[in-house]
């Protein structure tokens, strides 16, 4: 398995309220990457975040059909897993390429376990992209970071979950837009991700950069940032490598 760890990947814009396609975003040679790696016309499993939000689904499809070949990268199609098509897990096998959708990362967390995602994919040898909350999902285990009103005030939330167990980094993804933001009176960062970090490492990217996992080793391209036992530290700087493992 080839595993890209990104924030964001473009792809779609919202025009009047509308997604629409566009180009990948080649930050950071992802795109060049990705061509490198594509076997010709590829057959796409688009995994959901939200399994009932049936619009959203189709409209991410819809854009990535387009977005794909628009930046070099030719696909077949683009088949959509969630709850009308929970079954196209069980034919892994059958797809090019395997993409985690963004969206709320403990609703994908539940969807992921319904579906049994983490046994399947130990026999997948395809390309798999995380994005965003799918990024996250992708560790073993799952820093669910609070994102919407009420969790971070909320005893019963669980801020860490079990997840697919492809990777061993918990990420924070779109760092640039979500360091300042306040949540339930508390900064995220500061006072919710910080003391969360005791004893542990996470890893915060922004838009454009990425970790490449292939073969037992681990690159971080772009800029990115350490944050453990309450201390960030910058590692990476866009435009450049740094190996993890």
């Amino acid at each position: 398995m080839t595993l890209f760890l990104t924030s964001h990947i473009g792809g779609s814009v919202k025009i009047d309220g509308r997604r629409e396609p566009a180009f990948l975003n080649p930050d950071n040679g992802l795109v060049n990457r990705l061509k490198a790696r594509w076997a010709g016309p590829a057959s796409i499993l688009l995994v959901a975040a939200s399994p009932e939000d049936l619009e959203r689904n189709d409209s991410i499809q819809r854009a990535f059909t387009q977005a794909f070949p628009m930046s070099g990268l030719p696909i077949r199609g683009i088949t959509v897993c969630d709850s009308r098509g929970e079954d196209a897990v069980r034919h892994l096998e059958k797809f090019d390429a395997v993409i985690l959708s963004g969206g709320h990362v403990p609703t994908q967390n539940k969807f992921f376990a319904r579906i049994g995602l983490k046994e399947k994919l130990k026999r997948y040898r395809g390309i798999v992209i995380g994005i965003s909350a799918g990024t996250m999902n992708c560790a073993e285990t799952v820093y669910a970071h609070p994102e919407m009103d009420g969790e971070a005030i909320d005893p019963a939330y669980r801020r860490f979950l079990p997840g697919l167990g492809l990777t061993d980094k918990m990420i924070l993804p779109h760092y640039q837009s979500i360091k300042d933001d306040i949540l339930d009176g508390l900064r995220v960062f500061e006072d919710i991700a910080y003391p969360d970090s005791q004893g542990r490492t996470f890893y915060a990217l922004v838009d454009g950069s990425y970790i490449l996992s292939e073969n037992g080793a681990e690159t971080l391209y772009g800029e990115a940032y350490r944050i453990r036992d309450g201390v960030l530290t910058k590692i990476c700087e866009n435009g450049a490598a740094l190996s993890l493992k």
